[in-house]
């Protein structure tokens, strides 16, 4: 999405802001804080790398067996999340914090992309709404 005025926002996930890195999964894994948003669960890690915001996004093996299933909810995850995305940026922004978080789909059923969509921007809400209510130090 190109606009030339300044008063819409520019959507885009580029490569510095997926969470790509094994090591940096694992430490959300590890010792990120995590809230559930059916049919997401968000884990998320505030630290003190450059990057301000990186996601990353996941679906169970276990719930969709087939490798093109699991591959359309997380195209569905990266779109709605990247769409979405700027309202957690401007917190952490606003707030000087850096984020990692990871969105995983625990439902079972091939959802569509409008209940993704929605569940996105209200798991993002209240991810914003959590980390004011509970501030921590950047680890």
């Amino acid at each position: 999405m190109l606009q030339l005025n300044n008063t819409t926002p520019r959507y885009f996930y580029r490569k510095a802001d997926k969470l790509k890195s094994r090591k940096a999964i694992d430490e959300i894994f590890v010792k990120g804080k995590s809230i559930s948003h059916f049919p997401l669960k968000i884990i998320w890690l505030t630290h003190k790398r450059e990057v301000t915001l990186q996601a990353g996004v996941g679906v169970s093996s276990r719930n969709f067996k087939k490798a093109v299933d699991r591959n359309r909810v997380k195209r569905l995850l990266r779109e709605a999340y990247r769409l979405q995305k700027y309202h957690l940026q401007e917190y952490l922004e606003n707030s000087k914090k850096n984020m990692s978080v990871f969105f995983l789909y625990v439902g079972k059923e091939l959802p569509d992309y409008n209940t993704i969509h929605e569940k996105m921007g209200s798991a993002i809400t209240r991810l914003i709404k959590w980390s004011n209510d509970n501030p921590e130090k950047n680890s």
